[in-house]
């Protein structure tokens, strides 16, 4: 055996990987909202300079009802505000001042409706430069986008429901009259024909967003970091999904929802949670070879490289809630798909690269579905603290799941530790052996030494933030997925501190230097 015992802790174990939680909308930056431009690019470099070999982004999808990724009104396009203005005039589709009059967004929170009266002229002015002069290489491009196979299954749809969406007044699609509620095809032929600029624009859109993503994504692969993409398991009722395939939804004949998603009372709701997103006829689904399934994977893992499902329980059985409910209590649990629709996905696109979200109220046959599928579960420290033994400890991980100190739906590990009662935290002291102070750092600690082969740290955490910093609250309709980090946020020492405990526990990526060094 060669090498100092240090240099062996050192060495990074291929198994083993560790990674930041972070939406690019709270990536910092002066125009609202963090994007696809510069903000992503530094927080790339600061990544790798801390070892960290994983980006694991929230849904990219439109954000819909409450600004909430998860219930977005595409389940294919990408979010239009997370476009970059500067890269926008890096291609000459906007002129340099076009930035200069950007108004005095608040900082440290998104305020979306800001953003978009302020964004969306910003690319329609974009659009207008490339149709006045953009080069024949821009134009081919666009061009090819939107007659790619990948685009087929969705984007003529999503630019016509979001052309659609906006001559009705943002009205939701059961109000546009029933000719174009049901998709008449004289009626739709009409409506193209009538909005074919605003079409365009759209798809327009939609070729600009993926064209950033697929930069982030190369400058990722260029320092090591893979992208965890992430869906949500419903589709919302208001969306281009649902209006362009009401048969595969239970509705009623108006449009509406006969039942409804949610689950049951839990650790976050006495009554549970209503989400409100049309339920699936899976027996449609599956008659059709889950074919609408089957596309939106492979479109997700066509824009990252590992793909989280949210509410992966549902797969086993999920809670149905009559429709004129007020809560989820009245719900009920009905079988869903289980493995037959990752069969027919794997036997489309071969080896699929899920992690599941298996939290919540979990019984033995989500169990034995993710045991039968391979796919790697999470485990959240956050909920080991409140009982003896749990299996969200590090001692009783396995080495096929996912580590998490808390998601975007916990809050901070210092907001989570300011509120617990005097009996968990004496928990928290004995098992983790610290006293409270930096209690992050100490759930860090533990996750990075955890068997898991993942662990994942929100950025919230790495900066030491309390409450005030927590993305999303379940149940709670306002006032969610507003949050941004702070210009400051990419501290060397921050980086530096969790490249050590990346490499003391093997996860650690090669440093930027011995990258570029192999590369050569």
């Amino acid at each position: 055996m060669t090498g100092t015992p240090d240099d062996r802790l050192r060495t990074p174990d291929p198994s083993r990987a560790a990674g930041i939680l972070l939406h690019p909308t709270s990536l910092p930056g002066p125009f609202g909202i963090g994007d696809l431009g510069p903000a992503a690019e530094r927080f790339l470099d600061w990544a790798q300079a801390g070892g960290q070999s994983l980006w694991q982004v929230l849904p990219l999808g439109p954000s819909g009802a409450g600004n909430s990724p998860y219930t977005s009104t595409s389940a294919f396009a990408g979010n239009p505000l997370l476009i970059s203005p500067e890269r926008l005039i890096e291609e000459n589709l906007l002129g340099r001042d076009a930035l200069w009059h950007a108004p005095g967004f608040p900082p440290g929170r998104v305020d979306y409706a800001s953003v978009k009266a302020w964004k969306e002229p910003l690319l329609r002015d974009a659009w207008q430069g490339f149709r006045r002069a953009a080069p024949a290489e821009l134009r081919d491009a666009l061009a090819a986008f939107l007659s790619a196979p990948a685009q087929a299954p969705w984007l003529a749809d999503w630019a016509r429901f979001a052309a659609l969406k906006a001559r009705f007044g943002e009205r939701p699609w059961t109000d546009w009259g029933p000719d174009l509620a049901f998709r008449d095809p004289d009626t739709l032929a009409a409506a193209d024909e009538e909005l074919s600029d605003e079409i365009a624009f759209h798809g327009f859109v939609q070729f600009l967003f993926f064209r950033q993503w697929a930069h982030v994504r190369e400058l990722a692969r260029a320092r090591g970091i893979l992208l965890v993409g992430d869906i949500p398991i419903y589709a919302a009722h208001d969306s281009a999904d649902v209006w362009a395939n009401q048969e595969l939804f239970e509705l009623d004949g108006t449009g509406r929802p006969t039942a409804v998603a949610g689950v049951p009372p839990d650790y976050f709701s006495a009554t549970g949670q209503l989400w409100g997103n049309p339920l699936y006829r899976w027996d449609l689904l599956e008659e059709k070879g889950y074919a609408w399934w089957i596309a939106r994977i492979r479109s997700s893992l066509a824009a990252c490289d590992l793909l989280r499902i949210d509410h992966f329980r549902a797969f086993s059985a999920y809670w149905s809630v009559p429709a004129v409910d007020r809560t989820a209590l009245g719900g009920r649990w009905v079988p869903g798909p289980g493995r037959r629709l990752f069969d027919a996905a794997r036997e489309a696109l071969g080896a699929l690269p899920i992690l599941a979200e298996d939290l919540g109220d979990i019984d033995d046959d989500v169990r034995e579905l993710l045991a039968a599928l391979g796919f790697p579960g999470m485990k959240i420290l956050q909920f080991g603290f409140y009982g003896a033994d749990s299996d969200y400890l590090p001692h009783r991980h396995t080495p096929n799941c996912v580590v998490y100190t808390g998601t975007h739906d916990n809050d901070t590990a210092r907001g989570w530790y300011a509120a617990l009662k005097p009996e968990e935290r004496e928990r928290v002291w004995d098992y983790l052996g610290c006293d409270g102070r930096e209690v992050e750092w100490a759930l860090i600690r533990a996750a990075y030494g955890s068997v898991a082969e993942r662990a994942i740290v929100p950025l919230q955490d790495v900066l030491g933030l309390g409450s005030e910093a927590r993305m999303n609250t379940p149940s709670e309709p306002a006032g969610n997925w507003c949050w941004r980090a702070p210009a400051d946020a990419w501290r060397p020492e921050l980086a530096e501190r969790l490249r050590r405990m990346a490499e003391l526990s093997g996860r650690s990526s090669p440093r930027p230097a011995e990258a570029s060094t192999r590369e050569r």
